[in-house]
């Protein structure tokens, strides 16, 4: 699968604030996308690129914490990044325990703002990869017959062959001939593979 450009989405209401970030990030090689309020970002956000929010926690209108909150709700799963001035701890402790992935207060350093920027890019990457298999995966699972699904789910149980024919009134040819079509149309190559990504998708 491959993988497209992570972008840092920077909301915040200070033009300076953007400017100063959009100059910071470009210089190291990062892309990135910015917005002066938390609402223009939810109107033009799309999951076609993984990534990171770095997100000022005070904003007139909606403020980070609450759009941290309609990210959950519409299961937009982007590590976030918290922006807090002097005073706003108590605020990014809150943060941190609904799922922020870190925050750092103002002003910072640019070289420890661009570590942790860095290890939320990852972490938003390896989520993004994982939302596209559990996607494309699920997809290739409505592909198969009731008896392809019934097999499948005695063989990722660790059942032979055999003790899958015993169990379901066939011939172990006839199973096997089964499991080589499920592992066909669910491009997997082994069945630790296959266990995994329905371990992935929550089907285990």
């Amino acid at each position: 699968m491959e993988t497209p450009d992570a972008i840092v989405y920077v909301v915040d209401d200070e033009q300076a604030i953007l400017d100063g970030l959009t100059m910071l990030l470009r210089t190291a090689g990062l892309s990135l996308k910015t917005f002066t309020s938390a609402e223009l970002f939810l109107e033009e956000y799309t999951s076609a690129h993984p990534g990171c929010l770095l997100v000022d926690v005070r904003m007139p209108g909606m403020s980070g914490l609450q759009l941290q909150k309609e990210l959950a709700q519409r299961h937009i799963d982007l590590p976030v990044i918290f922006m807090t001035g002097h005073g706003d701890i108590a605020m990014a402790v809150q943060a941190m325990r609904a799922g922020a992935f870190d925050f750092i207060e103002k002003p910072f350093r640019d070289d420890v703002l661009l570590d942790r920027l860095s290890r939320a890019l990852e972490i938003g990457t390896e989520k993004w990869r994982n939302q596209r298999i559990r996607e494309d995966f699920l997809k290739r699972l409505e592909e198969l017959t009731p008896r392809e699904r019934e097999i499948m789910d005695l063989v990722a149980q660790g059942n032979l062959n055999r003790i899958v024919g015993e169990q379901l009134g066939i011939s172990e040819k006839t199973v096997k001939n089964h499991r080589a079509a499920v592992m066909e149309k669910l491009e997997v190559n082994s069945l630790a593979e296959l266990v995994r990504n329905l371990i992935l998708v929550g089907q285990d």
